[in-house]
């Protein structure tokens, strides 16, 4: 879900509570802050040797003791406000960062309304090889003794 699209759920639902549904099935609990809006930017080489850059906008969830706080959607778009020119553009996929228990990242899939709450579902992210071209292995090969698929001087990670 790209910040544009989020911001447009938040909008058509001003008066909605707010709820974010965990790959699991669960939820984080309904007395959750969100203590950040930000651009995280990341800068990386593949093992391929290819360079990229991503970039999201993060939003910090943290659930204190107060266990009769509860977000609605207007509230949220005022803390965006704050944070009107720190995202370089609207098409920046949006991910929650949450303790479960470890810090951890979870990227926003869908949205449904449901009972006066909008239900932002999320996803695990994945690790990938995007070298895949390059570096897996030929398996049609057969292996020497001692030594794996990957050949020297073969582009292999």
């Amino acid at each position: 879900m790209t910040t544009r699209e989020f911001l447009e759920h938040l909008r058509s639902q001003p008066d909605h509570r707010i709820s974010f549904v965990t790959p699991d099935g669960g939820a984080v609990p309904a007395h959750f802050h969100i203590t950040e809006v930000g651009h995280l930017a990341k800068s990386f080489i593949d093992c391929g040797g290819k360079r990229h850059t991503t970039g999201s906008c993060l939003l910090q969830v943290w659930v204190a003791d107060d266990v009769d706080h509860r977000l609605i959607a207007s509230k949220l778009l005022a803390i965006f406000g704050r944070a009107d020119g720190l995202l370089p553009g609207m098409e920046l996929p949006v991910e929650i960062e949450a303790e479960a228990p470890v810090l951890t990242q979870l990227p926003l899939t869908r949205c449904e309304v449901l009972d006066g709450e909008l239900r932002f579902h999320t996803e695990l992210k994945h690790t990938d090889c995007m070298a895949k071209d390059i570096c897996m292995p030929d398996f049609s090969l057969p292996a020497l003794p001692g030594q794996s698929a990957c050949r020297p001087g073969s582009g292999c990670c």
